[in-house]
């Protein structure tokens, strides 16, 4: 196993809303000097044959992964995402998982489009997946719909407008609880990693009481490098990482052109994520594909 290098935990490809095919990230991974690389595609792991095959193809290693969004609720934060890395995609679990989570987003995309028919934007949702070209539709695929058709100048404004909590055309997405996020992850043999903590505008007491929340559910671990991260954020996380005993972890939550601004494995150019964060979650993931059947 490697003990040096870098590593980037937390990207996406075209399989969710990034821009990049799975062995474009790993080749633009090599480019930039990365030893390993995770995949974690919103709330699917279609991706990850390609992504593991590319790969051992150009000498990367490659750790299986997936963003959950889980339904919170507490401290005016509705909605929190929950990483799973290391798992085994092969787990039955998964077929059952992702047929639910298809379900409950053509549910909530069709609603989507007829609200924003509704108020005068006419979209369809062949228009949408047609955007998405076969891959899972998110409102990032509506904004671009929206963009094409004339009815915004941006697609920031499509979010501020429309696609955003409060705005016409949002419709909620149907979610899983946090503790159902982490028992599907561990079933499969995963880590469970709280996701880019200060994205959800909580203040620190709050974090500390949303750590204290999930710790008994299950969770492994916190995101203490991401690319927004200040590094008095950076601080802050750690010493939720030490109380809690929650493996640090980290990484650029790259999406090609859809966040121009953030790098691979860099970020905005602050981050440097050591191997040896994955490397110090390897005994845990040993210990639950141990006790784990598929």
């Amino acid at each position: 196993m490697k003990n040096s290098g870098i590593i980037d935990l937390h990207t996406h490809s075209y399989f969710s809303d990034g821009t990049y095919s799975p062995e474009e990230l790993i080749l633009l991974a090599k480019e930039q000097g990365l030893c390993a690389l995770a995949l974690t595609d919103h709330d699917t792991i279609e991706g990850l044959e390609q992504f593991m095959i590319a790969g051992k193809k150009h000498g990367i290693e490659t750790i299986p992964g997936i963003e959950l969004a889980a339904q919170w609720g507490r401290f005016h934060q509705p909605e929190l995402h929950i990483l799973g890395l290391g798992f085994d995609p092969e787990a039955t679990i998964w077929a059952e998982q992702m047929d639910t989570f298809v379900q409950n987003r053509t549910i909530r995309n069709i609603k989507m489009a007829e609200q924003l028919t509704e108020i005068g934007l006419p979209i369809t949702l062949d228009e949408v997946a047609e955007n998405a070209g076969g891959e899972i539709v998110t409102r990032a695929h509506f904004a671009s719909v929206l963009l094409k058709k004339g009815y915004i100048r941006t697609r920031d404004e499509a979010f501020s407008k429309y696609l955003t909590q409060g705005r016409p055309g949002y419709v909620a997405k149907i979610l899983p609880t946090p503790a159902s996020c982490i028992q599907t992850i561990h079933s499969a043999g995963g880590i469970s990693i709280l996701a880019h903590p200060t994205l959800y505008n909580l203040a620190q007491d709050q974090l500390d009481a949303l750590c204290e929340e999930l710790v008994p559910l299950g969770l492994d671990g916190i995101e203490c490098f991401y690319s927004t991260f200040t590094p008095s954020q950076r601080k802050n996380m750690m010493k939720l990482a030490k109380k809690h005993h929650l493996f640090p972890s980290g990484g650029s939550d790259f999406h090609g052109k859809n966040k121009p601004l953030i790098r691979l494995g860099s970020g905005r150019g602050n981050l440097s994520i050591a191997y040896s964060l994955w490397e110090n979650m390897q005994p845990r993931i040993k210990a639950l594909k141990e006790n784990t059947a598929f």
